[in-house]
C-alpha cells in the first residue's frame, strides 16, 4: 500500500447536500423547505407557536416561588460520618468543624453551612459544630455521649425603602 492508495473506509464519510443548484439534483428550487412563507427563511424559531391561539405555556397557571434567601446546606448523615472515624479521617476526640469536615472529604464543600442529618448509626463520642442538624441526628450524638453546638447563620435583613 502506498501513501496515493489510502481511502477512508467506505460509508465514513458523507457528501454534504449541494441544494438550490437545478431541478435534476432532486433538492433544486425550494431546496427542500417546502414553500414560502417564514419557514422557508433562514433564522427562524417559532417554537410554542400555535397559529394565534392562547399557547399551552401561557394557558397553565404559575405555580410555587422561588425563595432568595434560602440558605443552600450541604448535608452529613451520621453513618456517612462514622465511616470516616473508622477509616482514620477524622479524629473523633477532637473537635469536629465544617472544616475539619471539608477537609477529610466527607463534604466536598460547604456552601452556607453543614448539616447534620440521622441517616445511618453513630457509635464514637464525638464534639460537633454545625450550622445545623435535624432533632434524630441530633438525639443519636448525645446518646452515644456526645454533643452538637449549633453555629447560628445570620441572613441579611431586608430593608424596606417604601415612602409613608
Amino acid at each position: 500500500m502506498k501513501l496515493n492508495e489510502l481511502q477512508p473506509q467506505d460509508g465514513s464519510n458523507k457528501e454534504r447536500i449541494r441544494v438550490g443548484r437545478g431541478i435534476g439534483s432532486g433538492k433544486g428550487k425550494t431546496s427542500g423547505r417546502g414553500v414560502k412563507g417564514q419557514k422557508a427563511r433562514t433564522g427562524v424559531s417559532i417554537n410554542g407557536f400555535e397559529g394565534g391561539q392562547m399557547p399551552l405555556y401561557k394557558r397553565l397557571p404559575k405555580r410555587g416561588f422561588t425563595n432568595i434567601f434560602a440558605l443552600d446546606f450541604a448535608t452529613v448523615n451520621l453513618g456517612r460520618l462514622q465511616k470516616a472515624i473508622d477509616e482514620k479521617k477524622i479524629d473523633a476526640k477532637k473537635e469536629i468543624t465544617e472544616d475539619v469536615l471539608v477537609a477529610a472529604g466527607v463534604v466536598r464543600r460547604k456552601k452556607d453551612g453543614i448539616r447534620l442529618l440521622g441517616n445511618g448509626e453513630l457509635t464514637s463520642k464525638v464534639t460537633l459544630t454545625l450550622s445545623g442538624g435535624s432533632k434524630p441526628a441530633i438525639a443519636a450524638v448525645e446518646k452515644a455521649g456526645g454533643k452538637v453546638e449549633i453555629i447560628s447563620r445570620e441572613v441579611a435583613p431586608i430593608v424596606n425603602n417604601k415612602k409613608k
